[in-house]
């Protein structure tokens, strides 16, 4: 079962896609009916699924998106809106779907029947892992200081809560650096940009699977976290491995 949430300012909309939803045997975990009241929602509740309107007032759906990834990367976002214009920008933040009123119920059940396999591992593809390189130490800048982690021990970089947390088997270090500037400072041969919310060791991925239209799910060595990669990144690293 997945929890949903709803960020829509029609009241009928709401009803529509709530009842399609728990026609389907899924949650509702909470309701938006503004952008700034959605990532509010998104916050608290941390759904798995988000139902996105676009137009909508105080802050559009699309940057409502983008503020939600910046919380929680991984939340499935689904657009349903009655303006197919805005498609490309929906893309731009990683969208699963893209739904245009009037749009048929079973769509709804459909998407969300995708996403549940998604989740449940299914499409995975192996991928080889290269040969070890040799790393420094990564030194980290933070509330209380400085910190000193050997690169080698590094898992994963993801943007969480608005801010950039880094991962290693035994740790979790957050700071207050971009994911760009560490991307700079980090050996080349070893860590991987392969999200705007993540960067990856590429000798700890283990499996890929398709995660939406656009992007996959990366399963990683040593942790059961995960992290999301593009179909753009997907392509380059494919070509890393040539």
């Amino acid at each position: 079962m997945l929890n949903v949430m709803i960020a829509d300012d029609n009241d009928g909309m709401r009803l529509v896609l709530r009842k399609a939803i728990e026609k389907a045997g899924h949650k509702i975990v909470a309701e938006g009916v503004s952008g700034e009241d959605a990532v509010e929602k998104a916050e608290q509740a941390r759904p798995d699924v988000i139902f996105m309107d676009i137009e909508m007032p105080n802050t559009d759906g699309v940057e409502a998106a983008r503020r939600i990834q910046d919380i929680d990367p991984r939340i499935f976002l689904i657009f349903a809106t009655a303006h197919e214009e805005y498609r490309k920008e929906a893309f731009e933040v990683y969208a699963f779907d893209y739904l245009v009123k009037p749009f048929e119920v079973r769509r709804v059940s459909e998407t969300l029947e995708r996403i549940d396999n998604l989740r449940s591992g299914r499409m995975e593809a192996a991928i080889p892992a290269p040969k070890p390189q040799r790393s420094s130490k990564l030194l980290l800048r933070h509330k209380d200081g400085i910190s000193l982690v050997d690169a080698a021990d590094i898992i994963l970089i993801q943007r969480e809560n608005r801010s950039t947390v880094i991962y290693t088997p035994t740790e979790k270090h957050v700071t207050s650096e971009t994911l760009s500037e560490l991307e700079q400072r980090l050996p080349s041969d070893r860590f991987f940009r392969c999200h705007k919310s993540y960067i990856i060791n590429v000798e700890r991925i283990t499996r890929i699977y398709p995660y939406g239209r656009w992007t996959y799910i990366v399963k990683l060595k040593d942790t059961d976290l995960d992290a999301l990669m593009t179909q753009e990144r997907y392509a380059t690293l494919q070509e890393y491995f040539k």
